[in-house]
């Protein structure tokens, strides 16, 4: 169809929809494709079938049969036929798809998924026919080290990898093979090298040969190790030294995309993919959160744009985000809001993250959008917008393509395309569609500007106190004075420690990058502090804490690329040392800096559980890997709180719940995933759960409280008892164990049966009868006072309940006033003498009137009478049992408010002296005299005159 007819054809609207009766095949590909034109008038009959094929998405069964029909068998030159059989199949497929995209017929996704099919179907199909030959010539490649025979192993790299191929794409192949060694069994014995290296050229001739029927897919090689230089095929065992020793930062961006295409079907296929993932998995995911990829990816990037700029001819100048002038470029792919500029923003996420969270390494595009979506890395609506401008893009890539079979992705120059490619895109002309195609791209670049524009740049008025003169005694005067006049209290002490930053040996083994950041970052430090009210400790802090992650680039980048995460850390550093010190002990926490929603959000534990379950899920196969994460939610959720905390959001007692609900959900998730690593487990689920004592229990935990827990289980299988004594010695491990990520808890099992003398873990039904005293073996009363703080926590539901029932009816026992009363009051005498107190100030917990007084007043009590009063058994803390005490006539109403509120005071006094680093809380005597002369009254009520 020429030109001029073009203006004639009816108007596609988007998406099309295929006439009832069309006059003539293929109506819409001819339509406006002049390359399936010429396939037609050289082929009769071509068009016609390839209308059949339209008919249907076309799949691999339907490539399989086509090519059957297509490979002549008996031909004497059987790698001419491969050639023929496979380029007349690609171009029966090319004009099936143009047919069904154009009409409306196909999605974006089908064409791209079939083109990736095909791409893989001819590679293995010529592996098939030459490998035959090859084979019959010189043997099988056998593995020198396992004695197997070998294949090659080819990795479709890029849009391929990812199973996104545009339907002109070049695809990007690299060849492996997992062991070195011979072929055995031909005439003509090679090296397996030698036989790969063969094999692999002649593959890439039977795709990329251009013979009167065309070619199948032209063939990059480009991203082997090397490149061009390197080697056509390599092993495994090469592949990963070049990682380590030589490979590049633009190589990991390539490689999140590369998948094994020859037969996965095959079990050597399965094997090398394991052993391939091993290798690369470490070269592109880091294990820590590496936000130095966004630095790496700019410059990256700024090569690419500068490249499309230049073949843009200079059209259509305008300023990009920084100031400098930007091209429109033509180019739809490399372009200002291109295509590449998607995947990059998509790509970030990945090479931050992919290290710590396996449900981000995935190879699509868009799929990786959407992940982190889910994980709230980037906005949906944004999300959205950058979905839709995707598929416009890709769409409008395909079109430009469709015209000539060309791989282009530029915009076509001559009216006569223009208007071509504005029908294909459904709109009247091309103007309309230009207006839309930058109204997208406009959109891209802002967010690709908003992720990647370089915020580097400001420096604080106080730069000037940290450069080098800084080592010079000549310049100490003037460096005293500046730091006077930012406000730091003591200019010596400080310009001391900076010094001896500035001399350390961790300083000066930075590299050239990471020691530009660190400087900047020293001096808004330094800016920051000065805006405190205790400069000089703000900024002892914060050198301590960049010492601790100076030699973490990604730490130092993180910083540098988002001042506001800078400024959280300042508050967080000013206004706690605990929390300074957790921070400094966990910097891979600096990432929650930067999500101000989390950071004042209520926590949503059912959507917590499903999270950190789906990431522990996606890590199965990696032990290390889930002791992380588990590690990793749990600092990341406890920071939360402890930075809504500081912000004065929350009060002590929701700042327990939450950490005891975290605690809750910790303990459970582990529980499931230890479960698995149980090798003799006997059933799928165990029945197994935790009781929780003393805080935690009574739901009271701090940052940094212990875990008091007992392991109960119900099952009569005789392998039940070494199984789970196995498991809960395993689930300890987890939950103790230091890692890379730190350590969960401290857990202290001592409140079982019969002590650390006990089984680590107690059948339900020998607990029941130790808790009610039938038999020799019996609990004492201080096991019964710790049960008035005991829950179930995790675990088997069933035996919670039957814990939780068992409870209340140790609790409702009738008990004698006097024995209780005298073993309560010798109990809180041995606590006492276990915590003497020789300074002259008040400890809030073990003096006279502390909160241990409190904690056994309200143990007495409920035991006493919970067997009148069964709401005394409820666990509902220690402040409100004290108030229904008060309610029910037990103590006086007045005395049990006083007390309840001492008893808040107490632990806000604690809960601000443990942030500000003090282990043990004491205060002057005076400051809380009134709180304690009321709990002194109370317990002389309830037990007399303490002695």
């Amino acid at each position: 169809m020429t030109d001029s007819a073009l203006s004639a054809q009816p108007f596609l609207q988007a998406p099309a929809r295929v006439p009832e009766a069309p006059a003539a095949a293929l109506p819409f590909a001819l339509a406006y494709s002049r390359y399936l034109q010429r396939q037609a008038q050289a082929r009769e009959g071509w068009a016609e079938r390839v209308q059949a094929g339209a008919g249907h998405p076309i799949d691999v069964t339907w490539l399989s049969a086509r090519f059957t029909e297509l490979f002549d068998t008996k031909a004497v030159e059987v790698e001419t036929a491969l050639k023929r059989a496979l380029r007349l199949l690609r171009n029966e497929v090319f004009g099936a798809l143009v047919e069904r995209d154009l009409s409306g017929a196909a999605t974006l996704d089908e064409v791209t998924g079939t083109m990736t099919d095909l791409a893989e179907f001819a590679v293995r199909m010529a592996i098939s026919v030459i490998g035959q030959e090859l084979s019959a010539l010189h043997g099988q490649p056998i593995g020198q080290s396992s004695g197997e025979v070998q294949e090659l192993v080819v990795v479709g790299m890029g849009k391929l990898g990812g199973r996104e191929l545009n339907v002109s794409s070049d695809i990007d192949l690299i060849f492996l093979y997992d062991d070195d060694g011979d072929t055995q069994g031909g005439p003509r014995p090679l090296s397996n090298h030698e036989y790969f290296t063969k094999l692999g050229r002649r593959l890439i001739n039977a795709l990329a040969d251009v013979t009167e029927d065309g070619y199948v897919f032209r063939v990059d090689m480009r991203l082997r190790p090397n490149g061009d230089a390197g080697p056509l095929a390599c092993s495994l065992g090469m592949l990963e030294e070049y990682f380590v020793v030589q490979g590049r930062e633009w190589e990991r961006y390539a490689w999140i995309k590369g998948r094994v295409i020859t037969d996965p079907a095959s079990p050597h296929a399965a094997r090398v993919i394991q052993q391939l993932e091993r290798v690369t998995g470490p070269f592109v995911f880091r294990r820590y959160l590496d936000y130095g990829v966004i630095s790496a990816i700019r410059a990256l990037h700024a090569q690419i744009r500068n490249e499309a700029a230049k073949r843009s001819n200079g059209a259509n100048q305008q300023r990009d985000s920084t100031g400098h002038l930007q091209a429109r470029s033509p180019n739809i792919k490399l372009g200002r809001g291109g295509i590449r500029e998607i995947e990059f923003v998509a790509q970030v996420f990945q090479l931050i993250r992919g290290g710590q969270d396996f449900g981000l390494r995935v190879r699509p595009t868009l799929e990786v959008l959407r992940a982190a979506s889910e994980r709230g890395l980037i906005d949906a609506e944004a999300v959205a917008r950058l979905t839709e401008a995707y598929r416009f893009l890709r769409q409008l890539e395909h079109r430009l393509q469709y015209i000539e079979d060309a791989q282009t992705h530029n915009l076509p120059g001559s009216p006569e395309d223009q208007l071509r490619v504005a029908r294909m895109m459904g709109f009247d002309d091309y103007a309309a569609l230009v207006t839309k195609l930058e109204a997208y791209q406009d959109e891209v670049a802002q967010h690709f500007d908003q992720t990647f524009s370089d915020k580097q740049d400001s420096q604080p008025p106080c730069a000037a106190v940290w450069h080098a003169d800084l080592l010079d005694e000549e310049h100490t005067e003037t460096a005293r004075a500046q730091l006077a006049e930012l406000g730091y209290a003591n200019p010596d002490s400080v310009l001391e420690r900076l010094r001896a930053t500035r001399n350390s040996p961790r300083y000066r083994a930075l590299s050239e990058v990471s020691r530009q950041r660190f400087d900047l970052l020293i001096n808004r430090a330094l800016d920051h502090a000065s805006r405190q009210t205790d400069a000089d400790v703000t900024i002892a802090r914060f050198l301590d804490f960049f010492d601790a992650i100076s030699r973490r680039s990604s730490y130092l980048s993180l910083l540098s690329e988002y001042p506001q995460a800078m400024e959280r850390v300042a508050h967080t550093l000013h206004a706690s040392r605990w929390a300074a010190d957790y921070l400094t002990r966990h910097p891979q926490l600096l990432d929650e800096l930067l999500d101000v929603e989390a950071l004042s959000a209520e926590p949503d534990w059912p959507a917590f559980r499903a999270r950190v379950r789906d990431r522990l899920q996606a890590a199965s196969d990696h032990v290390e890997m889930q002791m992380d994460i588990l590690r990793q939610e749990h600092h990341a959720e406890t920071f939360r709180v402890l930075l809504q905390d500081l912000q004065g959001m929350l009060s002590v007692e929701h700042i327990s719940d939450r950490l005891s609900d975290l605690a809750d959900a910790v303990l459970d998730l582990t529980l499931e995933t230890v479960w698995q690593q149980v090798t003799t487990r006997h059933r799928e689920v165990p029945r197994f759960a935790v009781v929780a004592y003393g805080r935690l229990g009574g739901k009271e935990l701090g940052y940094a409280s212990d875990l008091d827990v007992i392991f109960l289980y119900d099952d009569d299988d005789e392998r039940a008892p070494d199984v789970y004594a196995s498991f809960a010695r395993k689930l300890i491990t987890w939950l103790t164990s230091h890692t890379a990520a730190g350590m969960l808890f401290d857990v202290d099992t001592r409140l079982r049966p019969n002590g650390a003398a006990g089984l680590m873990v107690t059948h339900f039904e020998a607990f029941r009868r130790y808790q009610m005293r039938e038999g020799d073996n019996a609990a004492w009363v201080w096991e019964h006072q710790a049960l008035t703080r005991a829950r179930f926590c995790a675990g088997d539901a069933e035996i919670g309940e039957r814990f939780e029932a068992l409870r209340t009816a140790v609790l409702r026992q009738a008990r004698e006033p006097g024995p209780l009363r005298d073993e309560i009051v010798a109990m809180r005498e041995r606590v006492a003498e276990g915590h003497a107190n020789p300074t002259g100030l008040f400890d809030l917990k073990h003096d006279r009137g502390g909160m241990v007084d409190i904690e056994f007043t309200v143990q007495f009590l409920v035991l006493l009478h919970s067997a009148a009063h069964a709401e005394l058994t409820l666990n509902k803390g220690n402040i409100a049992l004290l108030r229904m005490a008060g309610e029910l006539g037990l103590i006086d109403a007045t005395a049990a408010a006083q007390v309840a509120d001492a008893y808040r005071d107490f632990r806000a006094r604690q809960h601000k002296l443990r942030l500000d680093g003090q282990s043990v809380a004491r205060v002057p005597v005076d400051t809380c005299a009134d709180e304690a002369a009321h709990v002194r009254a109370l317990w002389e009520q309830v037990f007399g005159p303490a002695q």
